[in-house]
């Protein structure tokens, strides 16, 4: 037997950073990608955001990639999100997305960090904070396709 664990800081933003997500119906949003990750027998420790992208924090099973977790969150959430009279300007996901893998121990300061995003964000641009991470984390940047759709 195997014993393994991946914990991982998801980023995903809308098409074209467009503000589409209704912060009066953002939790259903989050409990249907709760949905998914369950389904998937990840385990979810919290999600959150704010019009424009998500965060989210879960851990995923040793047969599940990082890129096929992301693509089915993106995909399933996305026909919801457009048959939802409550998201009535969704237009997808953008493209690309972040994923930052973590360890057990760093749990609580990214589910705080993600508890925090509407504050946070008062202060600093999604592109700011993106941009940030990428940094942090030793991604260079491709200015030519950062955060581009078309």
């Amino acid at each position: 037997m195997s014993y393994t664990t991946s914990y991982y800081h998801i980023v995903i933003r809308t098409y074209r950073s467009e503000p589409t997500i209704n912060e009066e119906y953002e939790r259903e949003l989050y409990a249907y990608i709760y949905g998914i990750a369950k389904n998937l027998k990840c385990q979810t420790y919290r999600i959150g955001g704010i019009a424009d992208h998500i965060h989210m924090f879960v851990s995923l099973p040793s047969y599940l990639s990082l890129a096929s977790f992301v693509q089915r969150v993106k995909t399933d959430s996305s026909k919801w999100l457009k048959a939802n009279p409550h998201f009535p300007d969704f237009r997808g996901w953008g493209r690309e997305y972040a994923g930052f893998s973590y360890s057990l121990r760093d749990k609580d300061m990214i589910v705080g960090y993600i508890m925090k995003q509407k504050e946070h964000h008062r202060k600093k641009t999604f592109a700011e904070e993106h941009r940030g991470f990428l940094t942090e984390n030793g991604v260079s940047i491709d200015e030519r396709y950062f955060l581009r759709d078309d």
